[in-house]
């Protein structure tokens, strides 16, 4: 049996007539006039510049961590700085050591490319080598101070029981390397400011030379996170900062903060920060989302390192108190 028509009714457009409206003066706006951007004059102070900014999306995130990071500096709890090596690269460690300095950060971890960019620096005052020109030859990585001393730095330190930052740090204190002054792992030395170095074997140019022992290596990589654990216990109420690191130094963070819980350490209530130019999955997750699950807050800046570092280091001296260093926090037991 054929289907049967269906027979075709106009349809009419909607008639507007019964509309409810209500004042716009009543509604909850999310945009207004009072949080947008302001000018600045030229010549103006960077506190002028800080106060111009609108009150919106990161303007407002960035303004809040500056905020977290001097309340915990003023009440005495830790501000830790997580680091892969760009940031040494785009010549960031002036600044790194300047807040170390004045007690801001009170605990850096690097990767193990950290060091030896670290060290370079302080030694020749150069580093980053052009990979694709050395790559063909067999050449890339092979200066060889740089294999022998820092090798030598971390099999020292392993015999006496350091781990990997304290034993580098100290080996350019004792060298009076030309550029000392900028090295991260010297402020830390110099400071007793603990800095840790989280290595995996293999991805560093020092794994290839003769004076590499894995079981220093290892040894005291595993000593520098049983340390950065002990400075995570810490946490409560603090700031931890991740910085251009999207492997190793999440995992690390995440794997310290699980360790601390499992003993009972209270450590819920604090502040994650990553700033990197592009999102990445592990730091979002493992610093921004999953430790703060339980309380606290995370935040992701995203921009140009050699941009927002400098931008977060000047407002973070406009909010703290000239002179001022904060005391080292203690982490309690729940």
């Amino acid at each position: 049996m054929a289907p049967r028509p269906i027979m075709k009714r106009k349809i009419q457009p909607l008639p507007l007539d019964g509309v409810r409206t209500y004042p716009l003066a009543s509604r909850r706006s999310l945009v207004r006039v009072e949080d947008f951007a302001r000018a600045t004059l030229p010549g103006s102070s960077f506190k002028r510049f800080l106060d111009s900014l609108p009150s919106f999306l990161a303007a407002r995130d960035f303004r809040e961590v500056v905020a977290r990071i001097g309340k915990a500096h003023s009440r005495g709890r830790p501000v830790i700085l997580g680091m892969g090596a760009h940031p040494i690269k785009v010549g960031l460690s002036p600044l790194i050591v300047h807040l170390m300095e004045k007690g801001v950060l009170q605990a850096v971890a690097l990767n193990g490319a950290g060091i030896i960019h670290d060290f370079e620096i302080a030694l020749a005052g150069r580093t980053s080598e052009d990979v694709a020109s050395e790559i063909g030859e067999g050449t890339f990585g092979m200066a060889e101070e740089t294999g022998r001393m820092i090798n030598e730095a971390i099999n020292r330190g392993w015999e006496k029981g350091s781990g990997i930052g304290r034993s580098v740090g100290e080996m350019i204190c004792r060298g009076r390397f030309p550029h000392r002054r900028l090295s991260i792992t010297a402020a830390g030395a110099k400071l007793g400011i603990p800095v840790t170095v989280h290595v995996a074997l293999g991805t560093d140019i020092i794994h290839m030379h003769p004076q590499t022992r894995g079981a220093a290596i290892g040894e005291g990589s595993h000593l520098d996170f049983r340390l950065f654990a002990a400075l995570v216990s810490r946490i409560e109420g603090g700031v931890y900062l991740n910085l251009g690191s999207a492997v190793i130094l999440p995992e690390v963070f995440l794997k310290a903060l699980t360790l601390v819980r499992n003993q009972g350490y209270r450590v819920r209530h604090f502040t994650t920060v990553n700033m990197d130019f592009i999102p990445h999955y592990r730091p979002l997750t493992n610093v921004v989302r999953r430790p703060t699950l339980e309380g606290g807050q995370g935040f992701h800046l995203t921009g140009h390192h050699e941009i927002m570092f400098p931008l977060l280091f000047a407002a973070i001296l406009e909010e703290i108190q000239p002179g001022e260093r904060g005391k080292r926090g203690r982490g309690e037991k729940g």
